[in-house]
């Protein structure tokens, strides 16, 4: 069965592209909520990242009475163990490794690209990245989990296990305990991989202090 592409957000840089952010919004938003972070940046002006911002399908999502919005897996409950509706991950991961196929295919190896995500985008970064069969230029995990709480996933990826994994949460977090996080980042560490923790004063948000952060990341991976 053929996959349909996702809709998204693309920005071109001014260079031709050699590398691309795949960047996943949280729930309910569209990859609009994230579009305008690129200026922020402040990468040079002569930078050749593509960022590519998908957009959900849309679906009912048990925990907000049904109501139907962008997400990319159902949330059945606001349990950690039960949060993450296991087969609509699945689904996503194929939508988004599809989407870094095309960017594959178009020229930009997957060495030069980075899975981010923030909140249940951040939970399908790193689900797929870890289990991606190909090498990544790194992946970030904003204010997120885990969907399997307290084990790594099945079939993680020897690809990616030396990859650099950034996971950033804000310490007043009150959608994402920022103990999800850290229990994700205690799990990836043990197990070997090259995963940093950074925490901010914020709540479940993104802040200017972490973008310059995210930038510094982004352009030790990719320029």
């Amino acid at each position: 069965m053929s996959i349909s592409p996702l809709e998204r957000v693309t920005i071109e840089p001014k260079s031709p592209a050699t590398a691309c952010v795949i960047w996943l919004h949280g729930l309910g938003d569209s990859g609009d909520g994230f579009a305008p972070v690129v200026p922020v940046l402040g990468l040079p002006q002569n930078h050749s990242i593509r960022f590519i911002f998908p957009h959900a399908p849309e679906q009912a999502v048990t925990i907000n009475q049904g109501y139907v919005m962008r997400s990319w897996y159902d949330i059945k409950s606001m349990d950690l163990h039960n949060r993450a509706d296991m087969a609509g991950v699945l689904e996503s991961e194929k939508l988004v490794q599809a989407l870094i196929q095309e960017q594959i295919d178009s020229g930009i190896a997957a060495s030069n690209i980075v899975l981010a995500g923030f909140s249940q985008g951040g939970v399908l970064s790193l689900f797929t990245g870890l289990r991606y069969p190909e090498k990544l230029a790194g992946i970030l995990a904003l204010s997120c989990y885990l969907p399997t709480a307290d084990k790594l996933p099945e079939n993680c990826h020897e690809a990616n296990k030396n990859t650099v994994i950034l996971q950033q949460h804000g310490e007043q977090d009150d959608v994402v305990p920022m103990s999800a996080g850290h229990m994700a980042h205690q799990l990836l560490k043990a197990d070997g991989y090259n995963v940093s923790w950074q925490t901010y004063r914020m709540p479940h948000s993104v802040i200017p202090e972490q973008l310059a952060d995210i930038s510094a990341w982004l352009q030790a991976r990719l320029t």
